[in-house]
């Protein structure tokens, strides 16, 4: 072995022995607040089904989770109160310097709280990672039109190819006519790398088209999602939702994101009917966030590679 390559293992080697002491860390953060720890499976039949993420499936038809939501949003309704829970998530063909196909997550949910406080403590648990960050605030819809000059509520499709055309940023054919898809790139490729990086950005109040798990509000006479996203120095970090509770509405986006995943020349995913039944036992009101825990370990570290931040990556194992 060279020496380089034992300076590397010995950092590696330190990064983790960190890891180990974040991951205590983090756990004390829930349990100090009173928090239940659980451990929902990873692997079912039923699905969490979205239209940008594909599962990893096992040949008798179950698949691992991308998130363990759906089981902890059983427990909720069968009144466990507030949980975390600390767990490997798996999501297909995801590969980069950013992206495994198995990463960390720190999801938890709270009773009660506000979209507001939810947003606060999820700043408070990145903090324990990177120390002290001043945090700025913004809508969607005004960041939208700060970065392009485009309401991306009044917006349509023609407008936003134009868009894309002009900044010649490449899109498929296939989304021309699916605005959010629209939306999602000029959002991925022009407005986050101009996020500020020295703060934690806190975007708030997407699209109700993009709602996905969160409960709409009215914007005037648009519905917006009561759903935030926390990024830092190019990173997304934080996915949180004010959780939508009503289990016929919520069938019915889970039915148009294997609509999408159709058009998409993609597989559907099975609906997770005991996650429904649940909604109909009754969801108690809550908030809830899900965080990339390798992702704040690439912070801390400043370290620009989710390789060197776990034991062993996709490529060192297969």
């Amino acid at each position: 072995m060279s020496p380089v390559s034992q300076a590397s293992l010995a950092h590696k080697i330190n990064v983790l022995k960190d890891r180990s002491l974040m991951l205590k860390r983090a756990r004390s953060f829930f349990y100090e607040r009173n928090l239940l720890e659980v451990d929902c499976p990873a692997l079912s039949r039923g699905t969490s089904v979205d239209e940008h993420i594909d599962l990893i499936a096992t040949d008798d038809g179950r698949h691992l989770f991308s998130s363990p939501e759906y089981g902890m949003k059983r427990l909720l309704a069968s009144g466990s109160g507030d949980i975390f829970q600390l767990s490997h998530v798996y999501r297909a063909g995801e590969v980069g310097k950013k992206h495994q196909p198995e990463f960390m997550m720190a999801e938890w949910y709270r009773l009660g709280f506000t979209f507001s406080e939810m947003i606060e403590e999820t700043l408070d648990f990145i903090r324990l990672f990177i120390g002290p960050t001043p945090a700025v605030y913004q809508t969607y819809r005004d960041l939208f039109q700060e970065m392009t000059g485009l309401d991306p509520f009044e917006t349509d499709e023609k407008g936003l190819t134009q868009f894309l055309q002009k900044h010649s940023i490449d899109f498929p054919d296939d989304v021309k006519d699916d605005k959010d898809s629209l939306l999602n790139l000029i959002v991925a490729l022009h407005i986050e790398p101009r996020l500020p990086h020295d703060e934690l950005f806190v975007l708030t109040h997407y699209p109700g088209s993009q709602a996905a798990l969160a409960k709409k509000v009215k914007d005037g006479k648009y519905d917006v999602a009561e759903r935030f996203e926390v990024y830092h120095k190019g990173l997304e970090l934080a996915n949180g939702y004010h959780e939508l509770s009503d289990p016929k509405e919520q069938r019915a986006r889970l039915i148009e994101s294997n609509r999408l995943r159709l058009e998409r020349g993609k597989k559907t995913l099975p609906i997770d009917e005991h996650f429904l039944s649940a909604l109909e036992q009754g969801l108690p009101d809550c908030c809830g966030v899900a965080v990339g825990f390798d992702r704040l370990m690439m912070l801390r570290h400043d370290i620009h590679k989710i390789d060197d931040v776990i034991a062993l990556s996709f490529d060192e194992t297969n």
